[in-house]
């Protein structure tokens, strides 16, 4: 290789170079499970460093858990079921902390 080409392995790489994961249940949970901790505030966006309400969609993402929970019934491992009723229970509580007044 001549000195005024870089090896490919030693170029850097960067996020658009790495296939994101998909099709894993769990990580769909969690991935549900982040968003709706960043909406109720509890968690800062990893891009902006900065925390916001949003109850409506904090709402959402409870009900979109609780959809799932009634349309998988059956469907799932004894782990996948696990972690989707804790994740739903768990935001559906921190949900109704933060939209009640105090």
């Amino acid at each position: 290789m001549s000195s005024d080409q870089q090896d490919p392995a030693e170029e850097p790489r960067t996020a658009a170079d790495m296939p994101l994961p998909g099709g894993d249940f769990t990580l769909f949970i969690t991935r549900l499970n982040i968003h709706g901790l960043m909406a109720l505030g509890l968690m800062q966006n990893p891009l902006t460093g900065e925390s916001h309400v949003n109850l409506d969609q904090a709402r959402m993402l409870v009900h979109d858990l609780e959809m799932l929970q009634a349309k998988t019934v059956g469907n799932l491992t004894e782990f996948e079921a696990s972690q989707l009723n804790k994740v739903a229970s768990d935001l559906r509580h921190a949900y109704e902390q933060r939209a009640t007044p105090e």
